[in-house]
């Protein structure tokens, strides 16, 4: 099971055990050395209701491939139970055998015995690996993702018109355990209102945890997720506000976008190009770099209402960046786009003229065909108006492989007062994702 840091797999596993009312054991691996790891594992298992617990006492474990065969034979042998292994890549980070170890176990041991056995974590990457055909464990588990909520899931949640309900989804991720804390019906202002001036609120927490994720040292994580975060998209922007050496960039934007916590992406077009942008591709965490981690001495000061004024000043700005990964993702699963549309994605050169927000085309990132153009505003109280469909359409002018037939997208959050585009609304795109 793997999933987003903060995204609840933990929980979900909890709830079922909760609900099977089988025995269990729920060990939670953590950064500690493996001498320190093997005690708790241990300690975990004599406390737990496995029916013969009781071979741990007085065992001291030298391994994990000791420590796991007894916990064969405390299992029930014959009636279901459940072990749960929690971020399992601490465990493999430290001991680069115990795949090995799984996968030698698992075949004599674990699977003659009723037992569901959960491996779970967090860093995508090694996951994601776990299963691949060249590792030991190849074929032997069941994979399932755990997805921060979508944003239709936030409209359903917190009963918020669909506008409102994207808002809210680009400040969560999606995140149940921000959300838990939102209020129904609650509107952007009157839940930053609350939970900005708060030092322990999820929103304020969940980021930290996210940038406590283990990363090896060359990969500079903080440094260039900050950086990222405070708007720096392109490498030579990344790279004066990082301070950073080339090389140290280089395999720091490589490790994280491995690691799922950075996305980078080129312009769509007929042309190749190495214009290549970089974002954060948890919205959430994008959120908390840009407004709450720099203003953490703020809040921690009781001063949230200042934190509050920065967000006020910077939101229009931020959103109207922030929702457009959203957008695209959404009329990627959407029905009835023009024929051939393969690819969704933006296109900008190095001086950002042309700047394009939507670009539909056959096939990325080097198209044969451009199916449709577009632009998105995100303004709560100005529709796409004409002074909006004159820069589309000097933008379609520009855009390198469309036609005069090329079909005009406009995406607006509050509606459109003109013809000749074809008009997506919040409720469309949240309906993508029904």
């Amino acid at each position: 099971m793997r999933g987003r840091r903060r995204v609840g797999k933990t929980r979900l596993a909890e709830e079922f055990i909760r609900r099977s009312g089988v025995p269990s054991l729920f060990f939670a691996a953590d950064q500690q050395p493996p001498a320190v790891q093997l005690e708790r594992f241990i300690n975990d298992v004599a406390a737990s209701d496995l029916p013969d617990a009781a071979h741990f006492d007085g065992v001291t474990p030298t391994s994990w491939d000791s420590a796991l065969r007894l916990m064969a034979q405390a299992v029930p042998q014959d009636s279901p139970s459940i072990v749960v292994i929690d971020e399992l890549p601490y465990l493999i980070q430290q001991d680069p055998y115990l795949e090995s170890t799984l996968q030698r176990l698992f075949d004599r041991e674990f699977s003659r015995r009723p037992m569901l056995l959960i491996l779970i974590g967090s860093d995508l990457s090694i996951m994601e690996a776990i299963n691949q055909y060249d590792r030991p464990f190849y074929m032997r588990a069941s994979e399932m993702v755990v997805n921060p909520l979508t944003a239709a899931d936030v409209a359903d949640k917190l009963g918020l018109p669909a506008a409102e309900a994207v808002d809210a989804h680009l400040i969560t991720g999606g995140l149940p355990q921000i959300l838990d804390e939102w209020p129904a019906g609650a509107s952007v202002e009157e839940f930053l209102e609350t939970a900005v001036p708060m030092p322990g609120s999820a929103l304020t927490v969940s980021g930290v945890r996210a940038m406590a994720a283990e990363f090896p040292p060359e990969a500079q994580a903080g440094v260039l997720l900050r950086a990222i975060g405070s708007g720096q998209r392109t490498y030579s922007s990344i790279s004066k506000a990082s301070g950073l050496p080339g090389t140290s960039i280089a395999r720091g934007l490589q490790i994280l976008q491995e690691k799922r916590m950075v996305t980078a992406e080129l312009p769509l077009s007929v042309r190749p190009s190495r214009e290549r942008r970089y974002h954060i591709a948890d919205t959430h965490l994008r959120f908390w770099l840009s407004f709450i981690e720099p203003n953490m001495t703020a809040i921690d000061r009781d001063r949230g209402d200042l934190v509050l004024q920065r967000i006020e000043r910077s939101w229009t700005a931020w959103r109207g960046a922030a929702v457009e990964p959203f957008v695209r993702e959404s009329l990627r699963r959407m029905d009835g786009l023009p024929e051939n549309t393969q690819a969704i994605g933006g296109y900008w050169t190095r001086t950002n003229n042309p700047e394009i927000d939507l670009i539909g085309a056959d096939r990325e990132p080097v198209a044969k065909k451009i199916t449709f153009v577009g632009s998105v505003k995100w303004l709560e109280n100005r529709p796409f108006d004409e002074h909006d469909l004159r820069e589309l359409i000097a933008h379609h002018a520009q855009a390198e492989g469309a036609g005069t037939t090329t079909p005009l997208y406009a995406v607006s959050r509050s509606g459109c007062d003109v013809d000749g585009v074809t008009h997506v609304d919040p409720e469309q795109l949240l309906d993508a994702w029904r």
